[in-house]
């Protein structure tokens, strides 16, 4: 049959572009990515073999590279599980598994227009790297258990081919033919073997399956040795692993080129054995938020026979985030998704690992807080969403939050550390959320707070509203108290020796004009009150104990939840001059109908100071716009 030509799509083609014309900083990446690819493939023919034995090659299998220096040619060869034609075309030719789109947007917002290794592995892009290194890339392939074989060819011009060809067994041979090796485009000499040796033992060194070297008319001859050791690096003695090996083992795993912020190993003993090897990353992937995508998390392995790629059931989500290797001894081989669900054994594990790494983090936390504060401000909001689960041992990730406070200043603080400059006789932690600490600290809810030295934590992600709206937890005995919500005595938090009898003094003589302001606003408030939260402002919106907040309400709209409407209550502050002259107007007639404009004013000043939206933002300014006009 003839060859076929295609087109790739837009992204792909601006992808090829930039890997052709834009400097690398390490282009030996893309030998890196191939022989990645080609262990995985050996990896998936591996697992399918356990169940379908036939598909097995009659050769162990291995990853070859062929090079040729007369005809600037280089080749890695598996024999895995290979593809088939829909398979070339859907994984090459398309975005659909590659993330090239948020690739490009990610270097779109960079002010280096310089391709960097660590887009290339956190995208997964990897193999698009060979046009760094290539003029033309064909790849030859057949899927395990067919007999029809595919070559697809590009020479990344926009556009491939694709035709039937063949293939004397299952596997990928991926060809390049290099561009040359001096002039002003100039690449290194990936023909010499001495170069390709050292990329090899680099970057690969611990890939599972031999690594061979053939290159045409070498001398001294290639050596049917492995290039690399094939060493297990979980199963290493930690004094034989450098911190090197243990970063390259992370960047083969993860395919992230950052980086590890910190890695661990640990052993499961007892009724049965474990072996992990776990890794935190110091940034967030692009996909952190998007559940239905793959993390490539923890790698299952059973003896050392690779079982999944990612196991989900190892982590749970709050820490999906982490990565690195289980080597499990006394798991079924022929393992599946339903049986690890039920799996006593790997419910131990996941306690184990869950224990180890929040262990880890607070170790981390205490010994570098600058770092730890990098950490908490990439993952902060995945490791909160644990505290939504009551089966969770909540108080460990508790150990593990950052915040910022009203009492330390532009820096953040943790739990223990707010609770320890608490009066002992305290018995809550108050709070505040909001979309950022600017918003927080210039809230009307905290100026009394603050006027008292009665410290606030200023929450401002959005898990926050949720975790400490619903089922709320203790820290060191202590329970949450959010700022906006039911009566706070401060006079009794402070220990002032303040008049105990002065609020309800106000409260009386405000009567009149309470009784009046709640007349102009019933269809938006449940109540009028004076407040004791207040210092400068003249009013702010609070809610009853056990109503949901105004965020956490219009958040559940938004996800299409039908949620009640609750009516907040206003608070005004009676040591306010503008309520002191509203006072003097009601007291002279409390039927004046500007009472019921300013009550209106009122609200709407004090909806927008919390961060909510007015539902008639036209008559609040013209109401506004009347008033100035009045007093001009």
């Amino acid at each position: 049959m003839a060859a076929e030509k295609f087109a790739f799509q837009a992204e792909v083609v601006q992808l090829l572009d930039l890997m052709i014309h834009s400097l690398y900083s390490n282009r030996d990446v893309f030998l890196r990515e191939l022989i990645s690819n080609a262990s995985d493939a050996c990896d998936r023919l591996r697992f399918e073999g356990l169940t379908h034995s036939d598909l097995l090659p009659d050769e162990p299998f291995a990853v070859n590279i062929h090079v040729d220096p007369e005809a600037r040619s280089l080749s890695v060869s598996d024999n895995g599980i290979g593809m088939s034609r829909e398979e070339v075309v859907h994984n090459i030719g398309t975005i659909a598994k590659s993330g090239t789109s948020e690739f490009l947007r990610s270097l779109s917002k960079s002010a280096d227009p310089k391709i960097s290794p660590e887009l290339i592995g956190q995208f997964g892009v990897g193999f698009y790297a060979s046009f760094m290194v290539a003029d033309e890339v064909s790849v030859v392939t057949r899927k395990a258990g067919e007999h029809e074989a595919t070559r697809w060819s590009s020479s990344g011009d926009g556009s491939y081919e694709i035709e039937e060809t063949e293939r004397d067994a299952a596997g990928t041979t991926v060809s390049l033919k290099l561009k040359a090796a001096e002039g002003d485009d100039a690449i290194a000499d990936y023909t010499d073997q001495w170069l390709l040796r050292q990329i090899v033992k680099r970057f690969s060194d611990f890939v599972a399956y031999p690594i061979h070297l053939k290159v045409e008319g070498a001398d001294p001859p290639s050596s049917n040795e492995p290039l690399n050791s094939m060493k297990a690096i979980w199963r290493r003695p930690e004094e034989e692993v450098s911190e090197e090996e243990y970063a390259e083992f992370y960047k083969h795993i993860a395919h992230d080129w950052n980086e590890p912020l910190l890695h661990f190993s640990t052993r499961i003993e007892g009724n049965f054995e474990a072996r992990a090897l776990l890794y935190l990353p110091s940034l967030a992937p692009f996909d952190l938020y998007h559940r239905e995508m793959a993390h490539r998390g923890i790698q299952l392995y059973v003896k050392r026979v690779f079982i999944m790629d990612e196991c989900r059931e190892l982590m749970p989500e709050y820490l999906r985030f982490a990565k690195g290797v289980v080597d499990a001894e006394d798991l079924s081989l022929n393992v599946s998704r339903e049986m690890l669900q039920q799996s006593a054994q790997i419910e131990v594990i996941r306690k184990h690992l869950v224990k180890k790494t929040l262990e880890a983090l607070k170790e981390l936390k205490e010994s570098d807080r600058e770092k730890y504060r990098g950490f908490w401000a990439q993952f902060g909001p995945v490791i909160k969403e644990g505290l939504l689960d009551l089966s969770q041992k909540r108080e460990r990730i508790l150990e593990l939050v950052l915040c910022e406070s009203t009492a330390a200043g532009s820096g953040s603080t943790s739990l223990a550390e707010a609770v320890s400059r608490m009066p002992e006789d305290r018995e809550v932690i108050y709070y505040l959320t909001g979309p950022s600490r600017e918003h927080l600290v210039n809230s009307p809810h905290v100026e009394a707070f603050v006027e008292r030295n009665i410290e606030v934590l200023l929450f401002t992600d959005h898990v926050d509203e949720i975790w400490l709206e619903q089922n709320p937890p203790e820290f060191a005995g202590k329970k949450f108290q959010s700022v906006l919500k039911g009566d706070i005595d401060l006079d009794d938090a402070a220990d002032a020796g303040r008049d105990e009898s002065k609020r309800a003094k106000d409260a009386e003589a405000f009567k009149p004009l309470l009784d009046a302001l709640r007349t102009g606003v019933q269809d938006h408030v449940k109540e009028v009150r004076v407040s004791n939260r207040l210092t400068s402002s003249p009013a702010c919106l609070v809610v009853d104990e056990g109503d949901l907040s105004h965020q956490i309400s219009e958040m559940l709209r938004r996800s299409g939840q039908n949620v009640p409407h609750v009516k907040p209550i206003l608070e005004i502050n009676p040591a306010h001059p503008l309520l002191a002259k509203l006072k003097a107007v009601c007291d002279a007639d409390a039927k004046d109908p500007r009472l019921a404009d300013y009550a209106t004013l009122l609200f709407g000043q004090a909806m927008l100071a919390e961060g909510g939206q007015l539902e008639d933002p036209a008559a609040f300014s013209r109401r506004i716009a009347e008033l100035m006009l009045e007093t001009l």
